[in-house]
């Protein structure tokens, strides 16, 4: 399998393992196994970026291009409002 491909589907996993971290949180009472989740979100979640970054620089990923500050600005305004 080519890397661009491992790559790729690595980071497609590590996002869905963020969204399961997530969930976990939110329906966690005890606060020691919450902090736990977190620790594991927060470090999946350096991972994930260190990745996309690697991904990125090999041109195995092309993000969006990023958006105009008028565009974010209609954004806040909507979300302020």
């Amino acid at each position: 399998m080519e890397e661009k491909y491992m790559v790729n589907d690595i980071l497609e996993s590590t996002k869905s393992s963020l969204k399961d971290y997530q969930g976990a949180i939110l329906e966690t009472a005890n606060m020691e196994l919450r902090q736990t989740f977190q620790n594991l979100r927060n470090s999946e979640e350096s991972f994930q970026y260190e990745l996309f970054k690697l991904a990125e620089s090999k041109g195995y990923y092309v993000p969006a291009e990023n958006a105009k500050p008028e565009e974010i600005q209609k954004v806040k305004n909507e979300l302020s409002n």
